[in-house]
C-alpha cells in the first residue's frame, strides 16, 4: 500500500489512522495542530522525498484529527497521550525505534516521546517550534473561542481567524479541536529539554511568529542544531525546500548503524 491509502489501528480507545511508504529506516512524522497526515506531510511532497532518499515513511493522524477518532474532552489530549499514541503506532508495525518529525504540536509530541521512549527515538526534528517549547506559543485560548465561534466574521484575534479558516478548509472537526488546542500546549522544562540527548534539527521559518526562536532551544539540547527557513512564516515553512533538503541531510548524517 501506498501513502495515499489511510489504514487504522487502536490504542486507549482510539482508532487511529495511518500512512506509509517506502523502504528503509523508518521515520515517523507526527503533523501540527488542526492539520492531519494527508495536509502535512503527504500533499507537501514528504512521502516522496523522504522515500526516494531511502526510507520507510510513516505518517500518523493524531488523535482528533484527520481520519483518527475525535473527542471533545481536554484530558483526552496532553502531549503525553498523544506521544504514547506515535510510540503504539511503531509498537502495531513491528517497530523498534524510528527517527521522529513532528511539525508544532507535533514538535510537542516528539519531545515527549523522546523523553517517555527515549530507546524508541533515533533522531528528531523539532519543526515549527522552538523556544516556544519551553516558554510557550502565545495566547491560545483566543483559538479555542474562534473554533467555536458561530460566525467566522465575527472573529477579530489574527491567530484566531488563522487556525479558523485553517480548520474551515481541511474540513476538521471544530469542537474536537478546540478541546486539543488548550490541552496539547503543556511545556517542558529547561530540565527536560536537556535531557533529550537524541541528535535533534530544530527548523523554523525566518518569519514565524507562533514558534519562538530555535537558537535558544537548541543551547538547551546536549545534541541540538538550528535550521532558520528563509522567508517562510508557520504555515509555509511546511513543505519548503530547504527544509526538505536539511532534514534529508540531517537523517543521512545520522543513521541507525553508522559505518
Amino acid at each position: 500500500m501506498g501513502a495515499e491509502t489511510v489504514q487504522f489501528f487502536e490504542h486507549d480507545g482510539f482508532k487511529l489512522g495511518y500512512r506509509e511508504e517506502g523502504q528503509g529506516e523508518p521515520v515517523l512524522l507526527v503533523h501540527g495542530f488542526a492539520s492531519s497526515s494527508q495536509v502535512n506531510w503527504l500533499s507537501p511532497g514528504w512521502f516522496r522525498t523522504l522515500a526516494e532518499a531511502g526510507y520507510r515513511v510513516i505518517a500518523i493522524d493524531d488523535r482528533g484529527h484527520g481520519h483518527s477518532d475525535k473527542s471533545y474532552e481536554l484530558a483526552d489530549y496532553t502531549p503525553e497521550k498523544m506521544a504514547d499514541d506515535a510510540t503504539a503506532l511503531l509498537d502495531h508495525l513491528g517497530i523498534g525505534r524510528a527517527h521522529v518529525m513532528g511539525y508544532s504540536m507535533g514538535a510537542r509530541i516528539a519531545a515527549f516521546m523522546a523523553l517517555r521512549v527515549p530507546d524508541r527515538v533515533h533522531t528528531l526534528v523539532f519543526g515549527g517550534l522552538g523556544i516556544g517549547m519551553v516558554t510557550g506559543a502565545g495566547h491560545w485560548e483566543p483559538v479555542r473561542e474562534a473554533l467555536l465561534a458561530e460566525d467566522a466574521a465575527a472573529i477579530d484575534n489574527p491567530r484566531g481567524q488563522m487556525f479558523r479558516k485553517f480548520a474551515d478548509n481541511t474540513k476538521s472537526d471544530r469542537r474536537a479541536l478546540a478541546a486539543c488546542v488548550i490541552a496539547s500546549k503543556k511545556e517542558l522544562t529547561e530540565d527536560e529539554v536537556r535531557r533529550i540527548n537524541q541528535p535533534a534539527l530544530v527548523a523554523v521559518g525566518e518569519r514565524d511568529d507562533i514558534a519562538g526562536a530555535p537558537q535558544p532551544l537548541v543551547a538547551l539540547l546536549p545534541q541540538g542544531e538550528a535550521l532558520v527557513i528563509p522567508g517562510r512564516d508557520h504555515m509555509l515553512s511546511v513543505g519548503d525546500k530547504v527544509y526538505k533538503k536539511a532534514v534529508v541531510e540531517f537523517l543521512q548524517r545520522h543513521p541507525f548503524n553508522p559505518s
